[in-house]
C-alpha cells in the first residue's frame, strides 16, 4: 500500500484516486468546495468526452450516466458563405464509431467525491498552499498536484519549447440552455467556423435539471465575439449569445428561438493562455511533486479536448504508480510518468494550437473534400476521439496532397 495525496478532486484527480483505491492503495484528495458548492455553483467548462475517455470511467465502474445522458453522434462542421447571406461555404456530417458524452461537471463532480468516500478515500476539504504541500510530502509516498491555480499552480515553470501562446488567443463563454431545436437527422457537436470572427459549436448534454445543450463561443480577441466585458446578467450572457447566432449563422439561430438558460449558474466567460508547464514541481524544503491534468498541460477548449486529456492523463499516471510497485517516486520518475502521456498529448496540443490559427489552403482542402467525401468527413469525426490520427495528413501540405489523392483515387 502507497499513501498518496492529490490536490484538486476534478476529472482528473478524483479519477485517478478512485482507480488507486480500488488498487489497494490510500488516497487523500485536497479540494477547496465541498460537493454542494459544486452542484450549486457555476458551470466549470463544456466537456464532451469521447470514446477513449468514456471507457476509462467504464473501466472504474465511475460511469454513472450513459444511459440517461444524450449521445453526441457525429461531428457536423460549417463555415458561413462569405458572399451569399444565410448560405454555407462548407458543411460536411461525420458519425462517431462510438456515442461521446458531455456531463456536466456540476452533476459528476458530486457523485464522483460520494465515490471516493464510500471506497475509503480521505477526502479533504481544504484551500492547501505551499505549507501543506510540505507536510503531505513529508508523510506520503507522492504528491500529485491537480489543481493549477494559485500559489501551487506557480510550482510548476511554463515550458516554452511546448507552448507557443504567451496570451489568450479566444474569448470564451459558455451558455448552458434548454428549449433548443434537436439537429436534424442525428445528434453531433455543430461546429462553425466564422473566418475572422471565431467559432460557435453546441452540443447535447446533461446539466443538473436534465437534458440541455451547451453553446460554446471562441471570438478572436479584439473581434466581434469578444465581447462579453459588459455583461453583467445572466439574462444578458443569454441575450448576447443569442444576438451572436442571429448575426453569423442564421441555420443555427433557428435552433434557438425558444431556448432558456437551464439555471442562472449556466453561464460562464473567461480566457486563458494555452500552456504546457515543467511537470516537476519543487516546495522550498526540496521535495518534488507532480503535476497532472490542466495544472500542467492547458489546452483551449477550440478542439473540445480538455476533460478528455485529463481523463487519458489519469490513466497513464494509474498504470505508471500501480506499475512502479515500492520503488520512490522520485523526480525521474515524475518526469517519465508525465513524458508518458505527452507521448500522446503533444499530437492534441499540436493539432489544437493549429486551430488557433487561420486555416492554410491545404487545410480548406482538406474541409472542402470531406463536404463530398464521407469516408474523410468520419476519419476527421473520429479523430476527436484520437487526434494521432490528423497527422500527419492534417498537418503537412504534401502528407495532405498525397492523402486526398489516394482519396478520389478510391
Amino acid at each position: 500500500m502507497r499513501t498518496i495525496t492529490i490536490i484538486g478532486g476534478g476529472q482528473s484527480g478524483l479519477q485517478l484516486g478512485i482507480g488507486l483505491l480500488q488498487a489497494g492503495h490510500k488516497v487523500r484528495v485536497v479540494q477547496n468546495r465541498t460537493a454542494e458548492d459544486i452542484a450549486t455553483g457555476k458551470v466549470l467548462s463544456s466537456q464532451c468526452m469521447f470514446h477513449t475517455a468514456v471507457q476509462n470511467e467504464r473501466d472504474l465502474g465511475i460511469d454513472f450516466w450513459s444511459d440517461i445522458c444524450p449521445p453526441v453522434e457525429g461531428i457536423n462542421f460549417m463555415v458561413p458563405h462569405p458572399e451569399v447571406p444565410g448560405a454555407k461555404a462548407m458543411d460536411w456530417v461525420g458519425r462517431l464509431d462510438h456515442n461521446a458524452y458531455s456531463v456536466d461537471q456540476r452533476v459528476k463532480i458530486p457523485r464522483w467525491m460520494a465515490e471516493f468516500t464510500r471506497l475509503g478515500g480521505d477526502l479533504v476539504i481544504h484551500d492547501a498552499g505551499i505549507a501543506d504541500l510540505e507536510d503531505y510530502a513529508a508523510s506520503d509516498d507522492l504528491v500529485i498536484i491537480a489543481s493549477g491555480k494559485g500559489e501551487i499552480g506557480r510550482l510548476f515553470a511554463r515550458d516554452a519549447a511546448k507552448s507557443p501562446y504567451e496570451a489568450p488567443q479566444r474569448a470564451l463563454a459558455l451558455t448552458y440552455v434548454k428549449g433548443m431545436t434537436p439537429r436534424e437527422g442525428h445528434s453531433a457537436v455543430c461546429f462553425n467556423l466564422i473566418p475572422g470572427v471565431g467559432e460557435y459549436f453546441v452540443f447535447p448534454a446533461l446539466t443538473t435539471s436534465g437534458p440541455c445543450e451547451i453553446m460554446v463561443m471562441e471570438g478572436i480577441p479584439g473581434g466581434p465575439m469578444d465581447c462579453w466585458a459588459d455583461v453583467k446578467t445572466p439574462a444578458d450572457h443569454l441575450a448576447r449569445s443569442k444576438q451572436i447566432v442571429e448575426t453569423y449563422l442564421p441555420w443555427e439561430a433557428a435552433r434557438c428561438r425558444d431556448i432558456e438558460l437551464t439555471d442562472d449558474n449556466g453561464i460562464l466567460a473567461g480566457r486563458f493562455a494555452p500552456t504546457v508547464r515543467h511537470p516537476v514541481g519543487v516546495l522550498p524544503s526540496g521535495r518534488k511533486v507532480l503535476g497532472l491534468g490542466d495544472a500542467v498541460c492547458l489546452n483551449d477548449p477550440i478542439t473540445g479536448q480538455g476533460s478528455n486529456n485529463a481523463s487519458k492523463a489519469a490513466a497513464v499516471y494509474l498504470r505508471r504508480i500501480l506499475d512502479h510497485g515500492d520503488r520512490p517516486f522520485d523526480a525521474d520518475w515524475m518526469q517519465a510518468t508525465f513524458d508518458a502521456y505527452w507521448d500522446y498529448a503533444q499530437w492534441v496540443v499540436r493539432w489544437t494550437n493549429m486551430m488557433l490559427q487561420p486555416p492554410p489552403p491545404f487545410v480548406l482542402e482538406i474541409m472542402g473534400t470531406a463536404c463530398a467525401t464521407p469516408r474523410l468527413a468520419q476519419r476527421m469525426a473520429n479523430g476527436f476521439d484520437d487526434p494521432r490520427d490528423f497527422f500527419p495528413w492534417f498537418a503537412d501540405p504534401a502528407a495532405a496532397g498525397a492523402y486526398l489523392s489516394e482519396l478520389k483515387a478510391a
